[in-house]
């Protein structure tokens, strides 16, 4: 009987183990942070903000409610509140309730970061000051500008990376990025993007790859597959839009897996913020995000 007795007792040890092994894997998988973040860009609902339906105060609420937990805010949405720290002090307090992460503000609508007049590219770059102080009141880690010029290629280069690199050292001075969106125009065009990058060459100033707005202008655009890989070394973030353009303005459904490992293949383990569509848009996005990851999940254990 003791030696059936001490057998059975090695078997349960044996199997107690294993199950414990097995449990502890399991936590660890569970665990273990996912590819990627989901984040709201604010300009999704656009219309539903514009047309008063959904305030600027409750767009963390909107986010919180359909599953995602991080946002993006656009200035347009709260233009004349930069500086008011009262409306600020509650857009953050309803975020932080919500356990809602705010990671940057999208700037429009302050002037040219490359205008060719010096007064006025200097004036842009105050213009963006106060965002920068209403982005670290609101603890994200970025704003995202325009690189509008006019000019030739090079003149562009030289005018939009002189007005990131004065605009950047504002942002170092208070611990956040200057981001630069592919937003038309020779931006939407990865090659000249990323040589304004490689001229400002500072860290502080980066990108924030946009699937979806490589249409440079009429009857011309760049591929967003390689426009994304050509600006993904400098990305702080990326902009999911479900429709994608070739060499030749012709566009196209969004191939999340293709896309997303290109993203992935950088090294790049932030923030996709989705950015289209309306309440519709959003929680497909996020579903087809979410089933993507898990399908590459694999590929970058």
């Amino acid at each position: 009987m003791q030696k059936i007795f001490t057998t059975s007792r090695r078997q349960f040890l044996a199997t107690s183990g294993l199950a414990t092994a097995a449990f502890s894997m399991n936590a660890r998988a569970k665990s273990k942070a996912p590819l990627f973040q989901i984040s709201l860009a604010q300009w999704t609902i656009n219309r539903e903000l514009k047309s008063g339906n959904i305030d600027n105060l409750d767009f963390a609420k909107t986010a919180h409610d359909h599953g995602i937990h991080a946002i993006e805010y656009v200035n347009q949405f709260f233009m004349d509140k930069a500086k008011d720290e009262k409306y600020l002090a509650e857009m953050k307090k309803r975020a932080a309730d919500l356990g809602v992460k705010s990671l940057m503000i999208m700037c429009d609508r302050e002037g040219n970061i490359g205008d060719p007049d010096e007064a006025k590219r200097n004036q842009t770059v105050e213009n963006h000051r106060k965002w920068i102080g209403a982005a670290k009141f609101l603890g994200c880690h970025s704003i995202r500008v325009n690189a509008g010029s006019s000019g030739t290629w090079e003149e562009q280069v030289e005018l939009a990376a002189d007005g990131l690199a004065k605009l950047t050292e504002h942002g170092a001075e208070a611990g956040l990025n200057v981001i630069v969106e592919n937003h038309g125009g020779l931006s939407s065009n990865g090659d000249w993007l990323a040589e304004v990058m490689k001229a400002v060459r500072h860290e502080r100033c980066g990108t924030l790859p946009d699937f979806g707005n490589f249409r440079i202008k009429d009857g011309e655009s760049y591929d967003s597959y390689r426009g994304i890989k050509k600006l993904m070394p400098w990305a702080k973030g990326v902009s999911v839009k479900d429709r994608v353009w070739d060499d030749k303005s012709n566009q196209s459904d969004l191939d999340y897996d293709r896309m997303l490992k290109i993203v992935l293949d950088s090294g790049f383990r932030g923030y996709c913020g989705i950015e289209h569509g309306g309440f519709e848009g959003l929680n497909a996005s996020r579903k087809k995000l979410e089933a993507a990851r898990d399908r590459l999940a694999a590929n970058y254990a």
